[in-house]
Order: C-alpha cells, then structure tokens, then sequence
C-alpha cells in the first residue's frame, strides 16, 4: 500500500478519527526536501501494510485549511493521529527522524 492522497477537509476529518493510527506527510510540490523524503514515506507505507497504521499525504496548497488548523508552518511535516488526536510529529525531511516517530507511535 502506499500513500493516498487526501482530497478534502472532511475526508481528512474522517481518516483522523477513524481510531487507527495515521500518519500523515503535509508536503508541496514546489518543496526540494518533500520530493526528496516521500520516497522514504512511501517505503514505510509499503512495509508496514500489517501494523494496522495508515498512510496519507495532504498537498498544503490543495488543502491549506486543513494545514493551517493543524498549525504546519514548515514543509514536510510528518504528523501521527490517533481518535482525532495529534500523538506526535516531525518537521523536516529527516529518514531517521521519521522511522523513529513512527517506530514510538506503533509501540506505544
């Protein structure tokens, strides 16, 4: 599985809450960093089909809204949901740094 595309405010609503863990990767196509990171994203996406996490990218110039509610100032921001709730986050196109948020959200 690899990462979807959220589409809307609601659809983005609506995956926060679904009780899963989801991480989301806020990105623009016009960020050097993003393009360089997503790969590594999409490679967690595709490995941990089986840890019941999910995966979504949110375009913040198709959905500035949602961005700017939850308070993303720099590209890429990575950010791990559970029942509506931010439980932890990233900013920076950091392969370690992500491996290691996804690592603590998947054990906690």
């Amino acid at each position: 599985m690899t990462a979807t595309a959220v589409k809307s405010a609601e659809e983005f609503a609506t995956l926060i809450n679904s009780g899963k863990t989801v991480f989301v990767d806020f990105w623009a196509t016009w960020c050097g960093p993003c393009r360089m990171i997503s790969p590594v994203f999409e490679q967690f996406s595709s490995q941990l089909t089986d840890s019941g996490a999910e995966f979504y990218k949110v375009d913040v110039d198709e959905l500035p809204d949602v961005a700017q509610e939850w308070g993303i100032r720099a590209m890429p921001t990575f950010v791990a949901f559970k029942n509506g709730q931010k439980t932890g986050d990233l900013v920076g196109a950091n392969p370690n740094g992500l491996q290691s948020l996804i690592v603590k959200q998947l054990t906690e």
